[in-house]
């Protein structure tokens, strides 16, 4: 029980790192919270800082959530990885090093699933991609990926085995990344969402 306890926290504390903002300040002098959304995630690094800056902040948020979901391989701990992985996504959802203001989920969810199923982060990174060159819009597109997701472990468990654990938390961490987009959502029906230039 101690050591749950211990991977709990770890994967917590992981999560919580609040990567956007120390780019900023530590690169650029820049508190992203203080411009565009608000937002500490990599979308609005891309906005405030640039692209360098971005790719940097969701690479950093996405091997948060890959490795807290290895803790229970790192420290050799019988524990479903998905349960540490969930734990770095309220981390960085609500991170206790940033007065719980954090990021909206995605690529800390993605490095999750990186880390438990690398064949379905793929299939979500293309279709990420894909979706952003076609619309332009990052909040769709992690949506779009979100849902895509979902119906990949659907008919993964229809054709072959299913996997309980992943279709729990994978329709969990899309129904939070779309619930944390709602201000999106919004703005995209009433065209004030910012589209990117660098695509």
């Amino acid at each position: 029980m101690d050591q749950f306890i211990i991977i709990f926290i770890l994967a917590y504390l992981l999560g919580s790192i609040p990567s956007g903002l120390i780019i900023g300040k530590v690169f650029y002098k820049t508190d992203i919270r203080e411009h565009g959304s608000g937002n500490l995630g990599a979308t609005n690094t891309f906005r405030t800082l640039g692209v360098k800056a971005g790719s940097v902040v969701t690479l950093a948020d996405i091997l948060k959530g890959t490795l807290a979901a290895a803790l229970p391989y790192i420290l050799s701990v019988e524990l479903h990885p998905l349960i540490p992985g969930v734990l770095a996504v309220i981390g960085h959802t609500y991170p206790i090093f940033a007065r719980f203001r954090g990021g909206k989920a995605v690529a800390t969810s993605g490095g999750v699933i990186l880390c438990y199923a690398p064949l379905l982060f793929i299939i979500l990174v293309l279709a990420f991609f894909i979706s952003l060159y076609i619309t332009k819009y990052v909040s769709l597109s992690s949506m779009i990926a979100g849902i895509v997701a979902i119906l990949y472990v659907l008919i993964s468990g229809m054709i072959g085995e299913w996997d309980p654990p992943l279709l729990i938390v994978i329709i969990l961490l899309a129904s939070f990344v779309i619930l944390r987009h709602r201000t999106n959502i919004k703005r995209i029906i009433i065209k004030t969402e910012p589209k990117i230039k660098w695509l």
